[in-house]
């Protein structure tokens, strides 16, 4: 596991030691090892976490007759078979690593070599004769890449402060990208929080030729498989498949272990991960005890059943919370409005002093729809044949429930279901997922504006099928949301988490299963319970889903209570431009005196603010606009002009 940066320099000479700084501030990613490439065109660097063939494989790594360069982040799971057919139309290789079989892949191949490659990535590869430079990333989106056109060169990095190095880069915020912020807790690519720095999109390659920027998916549509008959046989097919993913994911040269939160998918990785580790595997959690948010108890019941050992860290005396929060946006690059940022930083701090590389159970959710707002979309489709009217007074009268702090309540999501029931089922599906409504924004955002909002609903595809959020959270959620959480708090530890569920061939399966071996009735996730129905322990196989979180509305009343405070003070957020101080004041004394609870969507305003004070992002130099009616979002349905965009869409 690496980082990568790099940028053209064809028509302007860029400061001199950006290249250097854009790689220090990659040291985190790639501790063992960091080198650079310099030519008349390009630069190119790379900092390197030694995974596979500790000795050799150092980037940037370069073809054997000097003329194509290569820098690497991420891991190819079936390197092996493409090295043997590589070795076989007359390919020589010096390493052992799969970095040098991309390379060779992409020279024997093409672009059309990204295809092939089953694993995460995200890779740039200069050709000097062509004067070419080529970026692709993993179909999934585990792996980051970013990239920038500024005076006529392209800059791109693995992190935004690799294109943070430079200087005469602009750091001002984009207005489009911060309305979804607010509204989705992450920003959908290829958008991010600066204008104009963009994502690339997963499953796409920008191709840099004399100055022009071309992108285009490099995937080829994935051929319809048959359709399991049977739920007996999708269990067995998903059964090789998994044996087979995480066998593979698995191979190193550094010590593995599995992140283990007790629930149905990182106990699934764990029961074929003690199978195929030769030895003690190890497995590590995070705590809360005494509190609704622990899982002590399902984690340690799966560690014995598979003899594990076991590492846990307790986080409920909050001890260095408010450090450790001030520290994170120096590595998220962009905010993380989601609060489980905080237990995979401790989790992958605990992790790294024991392993290098951890497997986690992300993607099962979105892949056999495991979340609680599947089931809510579902219900929502009932409600909305009650009267409007008869829907806004339920929830009026929510309103007057108590309070709790207990994780995901029924006060708390008896509320927010019936808040999404006002809203379009496209409207409703994010903001179960979000926070704030396009009506709460308009009061306290200077710079409301309904149109992101409206091209990202946009994105669904029409229909009542269950499979179309699916689709939607694949793309969007899954990439942008929580394996960017993930890689930004795993890396920050140098550590190398691994999602096996996002293998290609698991992918692929769960497009082509039938809803009702995802979803029956009340039950989630059917074909992965049946799977696990005679492996795991009952009351991990049965216990609801749940989420890793922490207990972020009782902190805000106890020990968070200065930071938030800090933070979001009047002058604080008067100096940033963006936001009206009366309505933020409102949420404040809200949460603070348990009139209601905003502890979520304060977190997304509290690691905004941090952000944006550690990167000197500028706001707007334009006076706010007159925020366009957002009432359409409730009213009616969105316009829905776009294709369909399953995986396999997604990839052709």
């Amino acid at each position: 596991m690496c980082g990568i940066a790099g940028y053209t320099h064809a028509r302007r000479s860029v400061p001199s030691g950006v290249l250097t700084e854009a790689i220090d501030a990659l040291r985190h990613r790639g501790p063992d090892q960091r080198g650079q490439y310099q030519s008349a065109q390009v630069s190119l660097g790379a900092t390197r976490l030694r995974i596979l063939d500790l000795e050799g494989g150092d980037q940037p790594l370069h073809s054997r007759d000097g003329d194509a360069t290569i820098v690497f982040n991420g891991e190819i799971y079936n390197y092996r078979e493409l090295r043997a057919e590589l070795e076989g139309l007359g390919h020589v290789f010096r390493s052992r690593c799969d970095t040098e079989v991309v390379l060779e892949a992409f020279l024997a191949w093409g672009a059309e070599c990204f295809a092939r490659l089953r694993g995460m990535f995200a890779v740039a590869i200069w050709l000097e004769r062509e004067r070419r430079l080529v970026l692709a990333r993993d179909r999934m989106g585990i792996k980051p890449l970013y990239y920038t056109e500024h005076q006529g060169e392209l800059y791109f990095g693995s992190e935004l402060k690799c294109i943070f190095a430079d200087p005469e880069v602009p750091r001002r915020i984009d207005l489009e990208g911060l309305n979804c912020y607010l509204s989705l807790n992450y920003v959908p690519g290829p958008r991010t929080l600066i204008e104009g720095i963009q994502k690339l999109m997963p499953g796409h390659l920008l191709e840099w030729h004399r100055g022009l920027a071309t992108k285009r998916a490099y995937a080829r549509a994935v051929a319809p498989g048959p359709v399991p008959r049977s739920l007996n046989e999708a269990c067995e097919e998903l059964d090789g498949l998994l044996k087979a993913s995480i066998a593979e994911q698995l191979v190193s040269d550094v010590p593995v272990g599995v992140w283990l939160s007790g629930g149905l998918d990182s106990s699934t990785v764990t029961h074929y991960a003690s199978q195929a580790y030769a030895g003690r595997l190890k497995t590590f959690s995070i705590t809360f005890q005494g509190k609704s948010f622990d899982e002590g108890e399902y984690t340690r019941a799966v560690s014995r059943h598979y003899g594990t050992d076991h590492t846990e860290l307790d986080l409920n005396d909050g001890a260095n919370l408010a450090d450790v929060i001030c520290e994170m946006p120096y590595y998220s690059d962009e905010p993380s409005a989601d609060a489980g940022a905080v237990p995979v930083w401790y989790l992958s701090a605990i992790s790294r002093q024991h392993v290098t590389v951890a497997l986690s159970g992300e993607g099962a959710d979105e892949l056999f729809g495991g979340y609680l707002t599947y089931a809510a979309d579902r219900y929502n489709r009932g409600l909305a044949l009650l009267p409007r009217a008869l829907r806004a007074g339920a929830l009026g009268w929510a309103r007057h429930l108590p309070v709790s702090d207990e994780k995901i309540s029924f006060e708390y999501k008896l509320k927010r279901f019936l808040e999404g029931s006002l809203l379009s089922p496209e409207a409703a599906h994010v903001f179960w997922n979000g926070t704030f409504t396009e009506k709460e924004k308009r009061e306290f955002f200077a710079y409301a504006d309904a149109a992101p909002m409206r091209q990202v609903l946009s994105q669904i595809r029409p229909g009542r099928s269950f499979e179309r959020f699916l689709d939607f959270d694949q793309r969007y959620a899954l990439p942008d949301g929580l394996l960017y959480k993930v890689d930004r708090m795993s890396m920050a530890h140098a550590v190398e988490v691994r999602p096996p569920f996002l293998d290609d061939r698991i992918v692929e399966f769960a497009a082509r299963l039938p809803k009702r071996f995802k979803m029956s009735g009340f039950e989630s996730k059917v074909v992965l319970r049946r799977l696990m129905q005679d492996a795991l322990p009952a009351d991990v196989l049965q216990r609801p889903k749940i989420g890793f979180d922490i207990p972020v509305h009782e902190w805000f009343r106890g020990v968070l209570r200065p930071l938030l405070m800090d933070t979001l003070s009047e002058s604080a957020l008067a100096d940033s431009g963006l936001f009206h101080w009366p309505a933020i004041e409102r949420l404040l004394d809200e949460h603070l005196q348990r009139k209601a609870n905003w502890g979520y969507h304060l977190w997304g305003l509290l690691t905004l603010m941090l952000w944006m004070r550690r990167w000197n992002v500028e706001a707007p130099a334009m006076a706010p606009s007159v925020a366009a009616d957002p009432e359409e979002l409730y009213a009616a349905e969105p316009s829905l002009s776009c294709q369909p965009a399953s995986y396999s869409a997604q990839t052709s």
